[in-house]
Order: C-alpha cells, then sequence, then structure tokens
C-alpha cells in the first residue's frame, strides 16, 4: 500500500511540474484573430501557449519560476508577421545611406558628401530610398524628374556612387560607377529594361529595371573580393541591424520576398545554430538557368527549431509604377506610347512555375501592373487546374488590376500579397500614370478582393518602405498619408479586423504556417506582440503613434521598451 502511495505522490508531483508555465501573461485586451477574444490570461510553456482562459484559473500554472508579465490592460496580439520584405536588403539599407525621408535631391547630394569626406579613395558609397515623385522641388539639373550625375560626380571622382531608387527597380550611378561597369553614350536599351538619356544621347546616371543588372554584378564582384571573413562580417552585422529592427517594431516572423542561393545557406546555418530571433520563411530566388535541377535540396521546412522555412520560389513578370516599368494592358496616361516593362520572359516564369509544382513549392510572382497580373493569373489558373489541393500561389503586390481579373484570385486560390503604404506613398503619382478610372477601380483594390473572400498578405517591402507596422496599418484602414492627409479612393480601405488579419492569421495562411502560428490558440507557437494602443478600438492617429511594449518570440521576450 505504501508503495502505491508513494506512486500516487510522484505521479502528481511530475503532473504538477508538466502543468506550470515558462509564463504567463495577465491583465490584457486579447486580440486573438479567432474572434475569442474574452479571455483574461495566456499560459506559456515550451515556446508553446498550453492555456488561456480567466486569470484565476491560468494564474493556478505559475510556480517560483514562472515569468509574469503584467500587460495592465495593453494590447496583446498575435506576432506581427511581415508579409513581404527584403531582410538582407533592410539590414543592408541600415549600414548604408538611406534616403526614404529625403524630400530632394539637394538633401542626397548633402549626405553623399558627408560620406566621401569619411571614406577612403577607391571605396563603395551605396545607399537606397530616393523617389523623384516625393521630393518637394525638382533637382537643380535634371531631365524630367530625374537628376543627372553631374552633381554627385563632381564631388566623387575616385569612388562609385551606386543609390538605388526607394522601389529597387531603378539607380543612380556616378561616372566613376558607369566607367567601372563600361556603360557609355553607345550602351543600348537591355531587353527588359532603359538606360536614361538626354535629348543628346548623354547618359543621365539612371538605369532603370534589367539595366541595373552590370551595377548589381559589379557590386557582387566588389564583395566577391574581400575575404571570406570579413565578407561574413559585414553580413552578419547587417543581420544583427535587421533582426533588432524586427523585433523593435514587433515583427516575430519574416517573409523574404527573394534570397539568392549563398543567402540561403548562411540563414539555413543560423536557424540550426540557434542564432536566428525571428522566425524566417523565405523565397529562393534564381535565374532561371541556375534553378534546374537544384530546388529540392533548398526546400527546407521548420529548420532550427522552426525558425527556418524555404518552401516557395519568387520571380516577377514587371516593374515598379513609379519608374514607368508597371506592365500595364494600356498605355499610360503620363506617356502615352508606353506600356511599361515586361522585365522576364513569359516563357521562364512558365518554366520557373512548373518548377513549383513539381517541387511542391510556392510561386511567388512580382506583378504591379494589370497586364503583369493578368498574365501571373493566368499561369496560377493553369496549374490550379491540375492539382487537388489549394496551391496558395502568391501575387507579390497585385497593385493594379483589371476589374475582370480580381475574382480570379478567389477562382485560382491566389494569394493577394500587397503592402498598405504602397498605397498611400505612391498616391501621388498613381493618377498620373493611370489616369483617374484605372486608379479608381483597380488600384490597390484591397476591398475587392476581400469581399470575394481573398486572403490578403500584408507587409512593409522593407527597405523600399519602413518595416513600421503602425504606418502600414494605418495606411491600411484610412488610405490616407500621414503626412499631408492626401486620401485614395478611401472606398478600398480595410477594415481594422481584415487588417489585423492581414498581418497575423491570414499572412500565416500565405506560407502554408497558420497550423502553427498567426493566432493566440493552445498549441501554437507562442510568438505574441504587446502594445500600448488597442488597435481595434483607438482613434485613427492614435495608430501612428503606437509603441511596442514586448516582442515574445518561443515564448521568449526578444524586446521590451
Amino acid at each position: 500500500m505504501k508503495y502505491l502511495v508513494l506512486f500516487l505522490f510522484i505521479a502528481s508531483l511530475i503532473s504538477c511540474q508538466k502543468e506550470s508555465a515558462d509564463m504567463i501573461i495577465n491583465n490584457a485586451s486579447f486580440y486573438t484573430a479567432t474572434g475569442n477574444n474574452n479571455i483574461e490570461s495566456i499560459a506559456i510553456k515550451d515556446g508553446l501557449i498550453i492555456k488561456m482562459g480567466t486569470s484565476t484559473d491560468i494564474m493556478t500554472l505559475r510556480n517560483e519560476n514562472t515569468d509574469i508579465i503584467d500587460a495592465k490592460g495593453k494590447f496583446v496580439m498575435p506576432g506581427i508577421i511581415e508579409g513581404h520584405g527584403h531582410f538582407c536588403g533592410m539590414g543592408e539599407s541600415l549600414q548604408n545611406l538611406n534616403f526614404l525621408q529625403d524630400t530632394s535631391w539637394a538633401d542626397i547630394v548633402k549626405k553623399v558628401k558627408t560620406k566621401i569626406e569619411a571614406s577612403e579613395k577607391g571605396d563603395w558609397i551605396m545607399g537606397r530610398g530616393w523617389h523623384q515623385e516625393k521630393w518637394f522641388s525638382a533637382p537643380e539639373e535634371n531631365f524630367g524628374a530625374y537628376p543627372t550625375h553631374n552633381s554627385i560626380s563632381e564631388l566623387t571622382p575616385d569612388n562609385p556612387v551606386i543609390l538605388f531608387h526607394a522601389s529597387g527597380h531603378s539607380l543612380f550611378a556616378n561616372k566613376k560607377a558607369m566607367d567601372q561597369v563600361g556603360y557609355s553614350i553607345e550602351s543600348p536599351d537591355p531587353k527588359g529594361g532603359k538606360v536614361i538619356k538626354q535629348n543628346d544621347g548623354q547618359l543621365i546616371g539612371v538605369f532603370e529595371e534589367r539595366a541595373m543588372k552590370p551595377f548589381r554584378d559589379a557590386i557582387r564582384e566588389h564583395i566577391d573580393n574581400l575575404d571570406q571573413e570579413q565578407q561574413m562580417k559585414v553580413w552578419l552585422e547587417a543581420v544583427d541591424l535587421a533582426q533588432n529592427e524586427c523585433l523593435r517594431n514587433g515583427i516575430t516572423s519574416f517573409q523574404d520576398a527573394g534570397l539568392k542561393f549563398f543567402e540561403l545557406e548562411r540563414m539555413e546555418k543560423l536557424a540550426e545554430e540557434g542564432k536566428l530571433d525571428i522566425r524566417f520563411w523565405v523565397m529562393l530566388r534564381e535565374r532561371v538557368e541556375d534553378l534546374t535541377g537544384t530546388i529540392s535540396q533548398y526546400r527546407k521546412i521548420g529548420l532550427g527549431n522552426n525558425f527556418y522555412t524555404c518552401r516557395a520560389i519568387k520571380t516577377e513578370i514587371d516593374g515598379a509604377l513609379g519608374a514607368h516599368g508597371a506592365w500595364l494592358l494600356k498605355p499610360y496616361e503620363d506617356k502615352p506610347d508606353f506600356y511599361g516593362q515586361n522585365t522576364t520572359e513569359i516563357s521562364d516564369v512558365e518554366t520557373i512555375a512548373q518548377m513549383a509544382y513539381d517541387n511542391n513549392m510556392q510561386l511567388c510572382v512580382h506583378a504591379i501592373g494589370d497586364r503583369a497580373n493578368k498574365e501571373t493569373l493566368d499561369i496560377i489558373e493553369n496549374y490550379s487546374k491540375k492539382s487537388e489541393d489549394t496551391l496558395r500561389w502568391r501575387v507579390e503586390h497585385a497593385q493594379h488590376l483589371n476589374p475582370n481579373d480580381i475574382n480570379r484570385f478567389k477562382d485560382t486560390g491566389a494569394i493577394a500579397s500587397m503592402q498598405g503604404i504602397h498605397c498611400t506613398s505612391d498616391a501621388p503619382f498613381v493618377v498620373r500614370r493611370l489616369g483617374d478610372v484605372r486608379a479608381k477601380v483597380g488600384a490597390y483594390a484591397w476591398r475587392a478582393l476581400l469581399e470575394q473572400g481573398v486572403k490578403i498578405v500584408n507587409g512593409t517591402d522593407v527597405p523600399v518602405e519602413k518595416i513600421d507596422p503602425f504606418a502600414n496599418f494605418y495606411a491600411s484602414v484610412t488610405r490616407k498619408r500621414i503626412d499631408n492627409g492626401m486620401e485614395f479612393f478611401v472606398d478600398q480601405r480595410m477594415t481594422r479586423e481584415q487588417a489585423l488579419k492581414s498581418y497575423t492569421i491570414d499572412a500565416a495562411y500565405g506560407a502554408f504556417e497558420d497550423h502553427q502560428k498567426g493566432s493566440l490558440e493552445v498549441g501554437k507557437f507562442a510568438d505574441i506582440t504587446i502594445l500600448d494602443t488597442n488597435l481595434l478600438t483607438c482613434d485613427d492617429q492614435e495608430i501612428i503613434g503606437t509603441k511596442v511594449l514586448y516582442t515574445i518570440v518561443d515564448g521568449e521576450v526578444k524586446y521590451k521598451l
């Protein structure tokens, strides 16, 4: 009998130990993304949510080692998922010159001048974020709205300078950089690209779409010439900067819109070594000729305790609207003889689609113009008919749609991966590019898509825009610019609930990860963001000033204000 009592006592102790929580979040206003928001407390153990309910019930799971977070009535939500960004690009932008907030070319010239004064002869000067449509005044020397290279070339005779447009679909180069890659007055436009020249044929220093390739190759060669230790030091510094920026903004998962083979291998290694603080879902992006026979070895799901997954392939069909690169069904309103750029042959996109299908990978296609979206949906429709399961193939951006194609997203199961902040950021020039009618019925048509039951994955496209999720949320629910209050066809705005889902459960759905994260439910990852502002009930203006109090990933506090 005494052995039976001892056995029951030990079993009881083991049971109690199993039920004790590592962390309890108490006294909060919860948004779960499931509709069940009437809870008071959450218990976490081993990186998972183990129980949700009343404070009295959950607090029975505490012991002397339990970390208790008293949220003091603040807003607790599933960890924010950045649904489309460029992680390494963000890290590099934090290392290099950043022009996202600059409102004139003169401001940019000053930054380059300061950088040159602190650099050695021959050093590469790089930056990103300029946008000619967002300057308050035109450059002193210009061709159209673009600056000419003279203002910077005369400051930098000994240093190549490459400054990427905010969109990433064009760049500015000084004379040293142009000479280094071999561009001259005789250089023709490459297929799918444009070398911008003055009326007399002189290069102004701006290169669009495929014309950027020689500069990208030169940058890659420059980096490759560094010793391996220096390369890794620079790259790891960028990773650390980017991770910290994500955590500071409440982001627990990052969907990366395209990494090269070597970058995938590095990220895999960091995940397996436990050196990632946020979860990564990554799209593989390489040239079609380099993908043949290699895809299967890069398809990885849940590496490093579910901190790394690569199950998608990225390609593109067109460029960006700001640089007249979006591929349209009808000509541009402000360029009547031009339809935009088809940057990747449709036959190549179809080849990549077949590879994705054969390797059980999601296809993710950059498509901005209505022609690009139509071509993408044609491809997705073809493969959706072959598959018994919903493929969840994604249209990245889906910015400008022909109304006839809106219902095709639902019919094909396609995901609309859209960035709320692009709507208000681009608003000053969209009507100029598309005309009033096309802009009204098909530009950033969130509500029309949502009413069809289409899943929208939200994000910022960082470093095209700042990673700030609250500026993005504000744009999604108001379609107003923060700086001047300009509205952009507000009938297409999202509700608060729709916008929150696009940043949580619907973003997880877009990555086949909604069974693991995206909502606060028992058994899901304890990836949680705590804010000082209730995004469901606050005034519109309060959204902008929202502060992140805690960022919790895998049950661990990774950031605390």
